[in-house]
């Protein structure tokens, strides 16, 4: 490479300045364009158009609650049927028992509010189904229905606690932790996110 002369006449160690390599910073520039894409991409995501800038992380979670959310309806559902109750849909199960819990008589407000239903209806069709196989018996009491779980209804729910004892829990880790975070810290981490969601209800709702 050929140096540069100095005011006395000698040759500077100083390099020439060369023109600026368009090429390579075409390259580099391409590669910055890569390493965005692989970024968006290192998110999984089921709907691409949601995942917008900023909020990929997001529609990665929205993602992946509606695979366990999924996976763990098939268990509720797989799981009433090992404890004999093929009948019974996962919402079906989770109302069984949620009336059993503590073993005490539920209201049908209080189910409503405990499982964060908003339909009615919903609730109701179970409590038929399930007063048809014998599982509940209803009473009302002024304009309040309540519901508590028979002998048959305790004695599936105690089968389904026990299966899932030797199907579910045994699969995880001694430590509690879920990719490294404690379960009872996921699941506060849910009920925060249920907050929003609530709140994102509300607020389409009035649009």
């Amino acid at each position: 490479m050929e140096g540069q002369f100095g005011a006395d006449g000698r040759e500077s160690n100083v390099p020439k300045r060369l023109p600026e390599d368009s090429h390579g910073k075409k390259q580099a520039e391409d590669r910055s364009d890569l390493q965005a894409t692989e970024a968006t991409r290192s998110y999984i995501v089921s709907s691409s158009h949601l995942a917008t800038p900023g909020s990929e992380d997001l529609s990665e979670f929205e993602f992946a609650l509606t695979v366990v959310n999924h996976a763990f309806q098939r268990w509720v559902a797989r799981g009433m049927t090992a404890a004999g109750l093929p009948e019974l849909s996962p919402l079906d199960g989770l109302i069984l028992h949620a009336v059993h819990h503590r073993e005490r008589e539920k209201s049908i407000s209080d189910l409503l509010l405990t499982l964060n239903l908003s339909e009615r209806h919903y609730l109701n069709y179970a409590m038929k189904k399930l007063d048809e196989l014998g599982l509940i018996t209803r009473r009302k009491q002024g304009k309040e229905v309540f519901v508590s779980a028979t002998e048959k209804g305790r004695t599936a729910c105690a089968e389904y606690a026990r299966l899932r004892r030797f199907c579910l829990l045994e699969l995880i880790p001694s430590d509690r932790k879920v990719a490294g975070v404690p379960i009872s810290d996921l699941a506060k981490a849910l009920r925060v996110l249920t907050g929003l969601y609530e709140q994102a209800s509300r607020s389409a709702a009035s649009l």
